[in-house]
């Protein structure tokens, strides 16, 4: 694995062949790392691991707009009309997956996942091309990334309804059925 001195230049770290994702680029790291009134991350854990698998699946699935040309179908005769065919199966999978997350979201607040989360836009400029009331996108962005949580599984049982009589654990006897 080829090595890439650190900024500091002191120790030469590990670093893929593959360019990677900039974290200080990111409006929800941005979000993670700061603290709000309270002492608390603007953000939750939570919400910040839901984003970043929505992101990744979102980048796994191909789906932002290619900047460059596509060279990858040149001189083998594929016409590129069927972009469905011509995409592995990892890929497809994240975009199902992708697909899944923003459904679970609902219409109302998938707009700003997307923005945020996916084309990492700002906050204040997810606001403006949403129609959004200035300074409610934060609130928005937090209800969505819970909304995405609760989807992926990371958040704990709400309590809602009851499951069960019995303690944790608890398994009832069940008597076996006579022949008849």
């Amino acid at each position: 694995m080829p090595k890439r001195s650190s900024p500091n230049h002191s120790s030469p770290e590990p670093c893929s062949a593959r360019p990677g994702f900039n974290d200080a680029e990111s409006p929800l790291s941005w979000l993670h790392s700061r603290k709000g009134r309270d002492g608390k991350p603007l953000i939750s854990d939570n919400q910040y691991l839901a984003g970043e698998k929505l992101r990744a699946d979102f980048e796994r699935a191909m789906l932002s707009g290619r900047t460059t040309t596509n060279w990858d179908t040149a001189g083998t005769g594929s016409r590129g009309g069927n972009v469905t065919a011509d995409i592995s199966d990892g890929a497809l999978a994240a975009r199902q997956r992708y697909h899944n997350a923003m459904d679970a979201a609902g219409p109302e607040l998938s707009p700003i996942l997307r923005h945020v989360c996916c084309m990492a836009a700002g906050i204040e400029a997810a606001e403006r091309a949403l129609n959004l009331p200035q300074r409610s996108g934060r609130a928005v962005l937090g209800l969505a990334l819970t909304a995405l949580a609760r989807h992926y599984g990371l958040l704990g049982r709400t309590g809602a309804g009851i499951n069960r009589w019995g303690m944790d654990g608890y398994r009832p006897a069940v008597p076996e059925l006579e022949e008849a």
